[in-house]
């Protein structure tokens, strides 16, 4: 069971590291041109990975200064979220050394 919960944490982790890379290059398609943003579907998706990734995002600009158009917050949130990563890692190894993990 503590398995269970520690492989979802780990794999819920991942699953925000790929929304957040897949927002920045969203936002890059969009800024150069690449992608439309008045298409629906580029709208859409556009929006769907907006929302799913401000919460986390959105706490780490309030502390980063200004860089002009430059947004260094995605860089910032992955090397948290695989800090965070690695932590759960650990505190799962030490439950399995300890025999508590099954």
């Amino acid at each position: 069971m503590i398995s269970a919960i520690f492989w979802l944490a780990g794999e819920l982790i991942h699953l925000m590291i790929l929304a957040i890379i897949a927002a920045a290059v969203m936002s890059i398609l969009i800024a150069f041109g690449v992608a439309n943003p008045r298409n629906q579907i580029v709208y859409s998706v556009a929006d769907f990975l907006n929302k799913l990734t401000e919460p986390v995002l959105r706490p780490i600009r309030r502390f980063l200064p200004y860089l002009g158009n430059v947004d260094i917050s995605p860089v910032v949130a992955i090397l948290l979220l695989q800090a965070l990563q690695m932590v759960l890692a650990d505190i799962y190894g030490r439950l399995a050394m300890a025999g508590m993990a099954f």
